[in-house]
C-alpha cells in the first residue's frame, strides 16, 4: 500500500492546481445525438470537507476498470474524500448490484457513483437512492431517470471509430472480407450502442459481419467464444470487439498459427491492447480515456454534494490508438501505472 501511495503522491503533486481537462459535452445533456460541444473544464481544487462516496463497478475483470479505478483514487486524494468500491462481479449480476449499492450508500455515503450494469434494470433503485444522496454515472451509460449528473462518453460512437478502422481498408466495391464481432454481454447497457456504430460504420464498406458472438468479458469466456467462431467461420479475415475479446483473439490467434491473417481491432483501450498496438498483433483501438474519467466521475460528485454542479453531462474526446499515434497525455488518461493494484477503501492521507 505504501507503493501505491508514493505513486499516488507523485501524480498529485504533479497536477498543478490550475489544471484543465479538455472534455467533450452534450448539447442536451443525457442526450448523446443531440451534438457536442468542448470545453477547458477546470476541476475544483479541494473538497469543503472528507466526503464520503459509495463507488459500484460492474467487474474488476479487466484493465479498463482498474484504469477508472486508478483514476479515482487519483482524484480522491487530490480533492481530500474517501470512497469504499464495491464490484458486481459482472455484467449478468444485476441484483447483487443492487444490492452493493443500497447497502453502500445506506452506511452513510454522501453520493453514489454507479458504473451499471444494466441500462434499465438500476432504474428503480437508483430512484430510492436519489432521494437521499446525489448519484453520478460513470462509463457505462443508464436510463435517466434519478441520476445526478453523467460522466462518459458516447458508446455509439466508440463502435464507429473501430468500425472505421475495418472500414478505411475496405471500402465498398474492393473484395469482400468476414468480420468475427464480440461486442459485449448483450444485456449490458452500452452493447446495443457500440453495435448500432459498429455497423453504421461497416455500412459502406466491403466488410461483412459473418458471426456475432455475446457474453461477459472475462477472458475465459471471451477465449471460448473467439475459439468458436474461428471453427464457425475459418476464413475470417479480422475478430473486432471488446478488449477482453481482443486480447483473447491475439493469444488464440498465436496459439492456431493465425498471426498476420487474421487482423484484431479493439473497440476500447487496455494495457494488453496497447501492448498488442505496439508489438503489431492490434490493429488500432479507440479510447475513451478511463483514467480521465474516473477522476472527473470523483469531482463531479463532490460538485453535487457541495451544491456546485454546473455540468451535468461530459466525458473526454474519444482518440485512437495505432502505432503512429501514441501520445503521453493520452496514454496518461487511459491508463494507469503498471504497478497499481484495485484500492476498495480509500482514505486520504493528511
Amino acid at each position: 500500500m505504501r507503493a501505491i501511495w508514493l505513486l499516488i503522491f507523485t501524480v498529485v503533486c504533479s497536477a498543478a492546481a490550475a489544471e484543465s481537462w479538455r472534455l467533450q459535452l452534450p448539447r442536451t445533456p443525457f442526450d448523446y445525438q443531440s451534438g457536442f460541444g468542448t470545453e477547458d473544464y477546470q476541476p475544483l481544487e479541494r473538497a469543503a470537507r472528507d466526503w464520503r462516496l459509495c463507488i459500484a463497478y460492474p467487474h474488476l475483470k479487466d484493465a479498463y476498470w482498474l484504469s477508472v479505478n486508478y483514476g479515482m483514487v487519483v482524484e480522491a486524494a487530490r480533492l481530500g474524500v474517501s470512497f469504499k468500491l464495491v464490484e458486481a462481479g459482472g455484467y449478468p449480476n444485476l441484483q447483487r448490484q443492487i444490492r452493493q449499492a443500497e447497502e453502500c450508500v445506506a452506511a452513510g455515503a454522501d453520493a453514489l457513483i454507479l458504473g451499471p450494469v444494466s441500462f434499465a434494470g438500476l432504474t428503480p433503485a437508483v430512484e430510492r437512492i436519489a432521494a437521499s444522496v446525489p448519484v453520478i454515472a460513470a462509463v457505462n451509460d443508464i436510463a435517466d431517470a434519478g441520476i445526478t449528473a453523467k460522466v462518459g462518453v458516447s458508446w455509439t460512437e466508440m463502435g464507429a471509430v473501430a468500425g472505421r478502422i475495418i472500414a478505411a481498408r475496405h471500402p465498398k466495391g474492393t473484395p469482400p472480407v468476414k468480420v468475427a464481432w464480440f461486442p459485449g454481454p448483450e444485456q449490458a447497457g452500452w452493447v446495443k450502442f457500440v453495435e448500432q456504430g459498429f455497423h453504421a460504420a461497416l455500412a459502406d464498406s466491403s466488410a461483412i459481419v459473418s458471426v456475432t458472438k455475446y457474453g461477459d468479458t472475462g477472458r475465459e469466456i471471451q477465449v471460448r467464444l473467439v475459439e468458436d467462431a474461428l471453427d464457425e467461420v475459418p476464413d475470417l479475415d479480422y475478430i473486432a470487439g471488446s478488449a477482453p475479446a481482443a486480447e483473447a483473439a491475439v493469444s488464440v490467434l498465436r496459439a492456431r498459427g493465425l498471426h498476420g491473417k487474421v487482423q484484431v481491432v479493439s473497440d476500447y483501450m487496455t494495457h494488453a491492447v496497447y501492448r498488442g498496438v505496439l508489438r503489431g498483433r492490434v490493429i488500432a483501438a479507440p479510447t475513451d480515456s478511463p483514467v480521465l474519467q474516473g477522476r472527473l466521475a470523483v469531482e463531479m460528485a463532490v460538485r453535487a454534494i457541495e451544491g456546485k454542479l454546473r455540468t451535468k453531462h461530459a466525458g473526454p474526446e474519444i482518440r485512437v490508438f495505432d502505432r503512429n499515434a501514441l501520445q503521453t497525455e493520452v496514454l496518461e488518461q487511459s491508463l494507469a501505472p503498471a504497478s497499481f493494484v484495485p484500492v476498495f477503501d480509500f482514505r486520504p492521507q493528511r
